[in-house]
């Protein structure tokens, strides 16, 4: 494939072939996709792209794919111009990238899984399988049952029950592990060095890590070519807000828009927030911690791209910020009262990062501000309860209406 030169080490530097590994054997650091640039500028364009499937495969030139077989339908999602909630923050050019409304599964992970999936369709692999906290679960799940893959997901037992369900339906083995998110990672990596599986985030991670580049490629081509002031995203491992920073220079460096001048915000839960607490306290290394809050999507205590996600911001000119489990119930209550928009808990995290940064003068006024909210409110529900108005009951009569409904609305 001329468009891809190989895989490089991110720490040593060292090269390797296009191959499912994901770790160099000298220094054991993470292996990332090389492209040939110049070969890209032959061949891709505005017009090109303009005019190819409305899915996240318009950007086929720009990933790891040679012909694309898995998840055809996936990306291309909404970009929503925040009209309340930039009113209620002072944001005039505030903006929702909506995965909440990705296909099939309802969150940015069926565009890392497209890629992932079609590239282990190229490698010839005959079994798929994931470590998750519920969302990649789904989507692995679901892509899988189409591409006709065997598929093992593993997942941690106390996850929510209607992300369980979201797997279970497309029936492949879901293996439900007792620990956290870390330590069902940890027996996934010893698995995947005993057999000849596909697992999307670990010896295919290289490649599956580039679908994120598509929210910076879709967000620049939604804004009319160019790349906004600021963008805050939500993290659990890191992957992807750096994808989404080297999608945006990807673009500039292809020609495709004129500048990049992008400030990258990322937002973790207080009770899960390793890399945030690293920004706050100086560090250029990640301290594992073990996850307590209810934003269950992004609970990773040991980020697998930690250093490389505070380097991201360090290069951009954002920062971090963290958001309370309460403060997360009311950020995914502020973005459906204010848009509409129903999040799970990692989008009531990125609201409410938002939020702060905005009180703290971070933006100004002008600013063009976009938020990715990477998954869907239906899935997490449990976490609203007790926290919402209850609804009202009444007698199937009018004067019943009229006394109970009517007398508190007046």
């Amino acid at each position: 494939m001329a468009k891809v030169k190989g895989l490089v080490c991110r720490e040593c530097g060292k090269e390797y072939p296009v191959e499912p590994i994901h770790v160099c054997e000298y220094c054991f650091g993470p292996l990332e996709v090389v492209y040939d640039y110049e070969e890209i500028k032959k061949r891709v364009s505005r017009e090109k792209i303009e005019e190819g499937p409305k899915s996240l495969w318009r950007y086929i030139d720009l990933l790891p794919v040679e012909e694309p077989s898995v998840g055809l339908s996936a990306g291309f999602t909404p970009l929503k111009k925040a009209e309340n909630l930039g009113k209620l923050l002072g944001l005039e050019n505030l903006y929702i990238k909506d995965d909440s409304v990705n296909h099939p599964t309802l969150s940015f992970k069926d565009r890392v899984v497209s890629v992932a999936l079609s590239k282990a369709k190229e490698f010839g692999f005959d079994t798929v399988a994931c470590a998750s906290t519920g969302n990649l679960a789904n989507s692995v799940a679901a892509h899988a049952a189409q591409a006709g893959f065997n598929c093992f997901v593993f997942i941690p037992a106390n996850l929510e029950s209607q992300k369980i369900f979201g797997s279970l339906v497309f029936k492949p083995t879901v293996v439900a592990v007792e620990g956290n998110y870390d330590d069902v990672n940890r027996l996934c990596s010893e698995i995947a060095n005993e057999l000849n599986w596909a697992f999307v985030n670990i010896n295919i991670r290289p490649f599956y890590a580039e679908g994120s580049k598509t929210l910076a490629f879709e967000v620049a081509e939604q804004l009319g070519w160019r790349a906004p002031d600021a963008v805050v995203a939500p993290a659990a491992s890191g992957s992807l807000i750096t994808k989404i920073w080297k999608g945006f220079k990807e673009l500039h460096r292809v020609g495709l828009i004129d500048s990049v001048k992008t400030r990258v915000y990322g937002a973790q839960a207080l009770g899960c927030s390793p890399i945030a607490q690293a920004w706050k306290e100086g560090r250029d290394f990640i301290k594992p911690v073990k996850p307590q809050t209810i934003a269950k999507s992004i609970a990773i205590g040991n980020p697998a791209d930690g250093i490389y996600a505070l380097q991201t911001t360090r290069e951009s000119g954002g920062t971090w910020e963290t958001a309370t489990d309460e403060e997360i119930i009311e950020g995914i209550k502020l973005l459906a009262e204010t848009e509409g928009i129903f999040t799970e808990t990692a989008g009531g995290t990125t609201i409410a990062v938002l939020k702060k940064l905005a009180e703290a003068g971070y933006f100004s006024p002008k600013d063009v501000v976009v938020v990715y909210i990477t998954g869907n409110g239906y899935k997490t529900m449990e976490v609203l309860e007790g926290h919402l108005h209850e609804s009202i009951k009444i007698k199937p009569t009018l004067k019943d209406f009229k006394e109970k409904i009517l007398v508190r609305t007046s």
